[in-house]
């Protein structure tokens, strides 16, 4: 059954699920939902407005979002252990990452990129407040100055002497990760020597598969900087 993927192509969550779909060989059909999520028809299927998306009959609501959950669904689904162990230690280790990641790592690239990406900040942010704009670019400045700290974490705790955090080929945690530091690029961050060399092995490991979504977030950050 071909899988119904609804996204938002410029989005590193989105990314995250594009290139697992194309990694795996699974049968998929793309919707690009850009400037749709808010309509009735949409929020009926999906009331979080959020994507990526897919859907499919067997799901319990027949949609599910989220990156990390729907590449979990899928690898579960399909039998995709190359992606997903299914050695319970090791699957811990790809789930720690992931959710690490969601908790630690991205809130900070969020409140760090977004007012460059001219994405809209999460209300209670101070970039989504009435604050001046001093107030709004110390914030994004302090959250910039913080990546370091996770970022280390990756690279000695979860990825260390492997080549990806899966061990020698690349996890959904490393897809999720990949991902997210590609918007690092919006605001010049200089990625460690580690992560740079992680991702030339992430995009040569995977090709098409993680050039191609790759490709239409890097276009987007580089449009925004020609502004």
């Amino acid at each position: 059954m071909t899988i119904q993927l609804k996204v938002i192509k410029p989005s590193v969550n989105n990314m995250s699920v594009r290139v697992f779909v194309r990694a795996a060989g699974l049968d998929f059909e793309e919707s690009d939902v850009y400037g749709q999520t808010r309509t009735p028809e949409f929020a009926a299927r999906n009331p979080s407005f959020l994507t990526p998306m897919i859907e499919e009959p067997g799901l319990p609501k027949g949609t599910l979002w989220e990156s990390c959950a729907i590449m979990q669904y899928l690898a579960n689904k399909h039998g995709l252990t190359k992606f997903y162990p299914a050695d319970p230690a090791r699957r811990a280790m790809i789930d720690s990452a992931m959710f690490y990641l969601v908790g630690t790592l991205y809130p900070l690239v969020a409140r760090a990129t977004y007012p460059t990406l001219k994405f809209p900040q999460y209300p209670g942010e101070v970039g989504a407040s009435d604050a001046d704009e001093k107030s709004k670019q110390a914030a994004a400045d302090a959250a910039r100055d913080a990546i370091a700290g996770p970022l280390e974490v990756f690279g000695t705790f979860y990825v260390g002497d492997q080549n990806f955090i899966g061990g020698d080929y690349p996890s959904i945690a490393d897809i999720r990760l990949a991902a997210t530091l590609e918007f690092l690029a919006a605001i010049d961050y200089p990625l460690p020597d580690w992560a740079k060399k992680y991702i030339g092995r992430m995009e040569a490991t995977l090709g098409p598969a993680y050039a191609e979504p790759a490709a239409d977030v890097r276009g987007y950050i580089g449009w925004v900087r020609s502004q």
